[in-house]
């Protein structure tokens, strides 16, 4: 299985800072956000991974390469855990640049060479899981289940209203449709899709064969997961453990704290700082 990271957007949500630092580099903490996403797929068995970046990201190829001075400083000062925090990921990393911003449809039709006829992970890196079941490898165990593509979703969030909701077949488990930001009162169901994706590969066929009906503007990803749904080819998941959203400031600022609250020396300096202790 490999996977696919979505990095090509501009992050105009976190300017200024995003004028010269990717978003995905943006840290909780001491690790960029794009970190855990990577580790989550090396912990579900992924060993090659795309990332679909644009100009002014490079940080992110530089990241996730060896740093040969560092390494030898820390080497000659016999300081082991300094040199397992910079050890590059246990995976293969390639790159491809999405030229022009046409879409999350065009971005993944980038990545066909790389994955050929092979089923794959998507993630974009927005979307944060932390469980003892890591994301990508409950949707690795649904795909061995059902030879089907999968949707990550949340159960019945409080800001339903905000996301694709899924309509459910009889069955419980395929996926026949999705409503983007219904109404209130209007949602198909108490499911709704974030981004976390495994494709199966009749995926690229179909969103190529709509990319060549496509005319101006950009093009998405999505009415060519509606095709496979109306097929019978697509099924949901339901997300364990947390997900954290960083696709805004404030929910970046909710990550950070959430995630503080995970490490025991910062969930102790968190207690202190909001006591008002020195």
């Amino acid at each position: 299985m490999k996977g696919v990271i979505v990095t090509a957007g501009y992050g105009t949500r976190f300017l200024p800072v995003t004028k010269t630092i990717p978003k995905e580099m943006l840290p909780l903490v001491t690790r960029p956000a794009i970190d855990f996403i990577v580790q989550e797929f090396v912990a579900s068995g992924i060993t090659e991974i795309l990332f679909i970046t644009s100009r002014r990201k490079k940080a992110l190829e530089d990241y996730f390469d060896r740093e040969v001075e560092l390494e030898t400083v820390f080497d000659a000062a016999a300081d082991t855990a300094k040199l397992a925090a910079i050890a590059p990921p246990r995976a293969s990393c390639y790159f491809v640049r999405q030229a022009q911003m046409r879409g999350t449809g065009h971005a993944l039709l980038l990545a066909r060479p790389f994955v050929g006829k092979e089923p794959f992970v998507v993630a974009y890196p927005d979307d944060l899981h932390f469980g003892s079941v890591p994301l990508a490898r409950q949707l690795i165990e649904t795909w061995d289940r059902t030879g089907c593509s999968v949707l990550a979703t949340l159960h019945d969030p409080p800001d339903i209203n905000r996301y694709g909701v899924i309509s459910i077949a009889k069955d419980g488990l395929h996926v026949d449709g999705m409503v983007e930001k219904p109404a209130p009162g209007k949602e198909p169901s108490r499911e709704v899709s974030i981004g976390r994706y495994l494709y199966a590969p009749d995926f690229l066929d179909q969103l190529a064969a709509d990319w060549a009906r496509h005319g101006d503007g950009e093009f998405y990803h999505v009415p060519s997961v509606l095709a496979l749904a109306g097929r019978g080819r697509v099924v949901y998941r339901r997300v364990e453990g947390e997900r954290y959203d960083t696709g805004e400031p404030a929910g970046y600022l909710e990550a950070i704290i959430r995630y503080a609250r995970r490490v025991p020396e910062l969930s102790r300096a968190l207690d202190r700082i909001l006591a008002g202790r020195p």
